[in-house]
């Protein structure tokens, strides 16, 4: 990943700003986040298994960073995994997640984090359904549901568009 210059930021394929929030704003995006939001994205928490709102959310849309807004799965993609949280196969655009080696517990684990802001989202395992064969297993509290044709979160102001 390259550094991005401040007059020309940093794309996806898709076409979503992946630029770093700032300092002010990442202050301004951590002060909206509740205390167990706090405890995931920031703090690399989990969740407790099956008590997830979005656990059960079939509608058709888009599951975005819960901090930035940075769409990462598509409803398409989400699957019932047994496991007690949100299951997905694949990403919106590969360049939203961001894969770090997770040695905590003492497993080693594929942490999942959002590619603009870092925020944990949970983590990716080898054992998910074709055409990718992975489960990007994410905790609800990570994320926020956007019904297709909805405006999609834009708390940066980036004109991130519509579900």
């Amino acid at each position: 990943m390259t550094q991005a210059s401040s007059t020309s930021p940093l794309r996806s394929p898709s076409g979503y700003d992946l630029t770093p929030p700032s300092d002010g704003q990442r202050v301004a995006l951590e002060a909206d986040l509740s205390p167990e939001e706090k405890r995931v994205l920031l703090a690399h928490g989990t969740e407790a298994p099956f008590c997830g709102t979005l656990l059960g959310e079939k509608r058709a849309g888009v599951f975005c960073c819960r901090e930035c807004g940075l769409p990462l799965f598509r409803s398409g993609t989400k699957f019932e995994s047994g496991t007690g949280w949100p299951s997905f196969n694949q990403p919106v655009d590969e360049t939203h997640v961001r894969a770090v080696r997770d040695e905590s517990y003492g497993m080693v684990r594929v942490e999942t984090r959002c590619a603009r802001c870092d925020s944990h989202q949970g983590h990716v395992f080898p054992d998910g359904p074709p055409p990718t064969g992975l489960r990007y297993c994410i905790n609800s509290v990570a994320l926020s549901f956007v019904a297709e044709g909805q405006a999609l979160p834009d708390p940066l102001g980036r004109g991130d568009g519509v579900a």
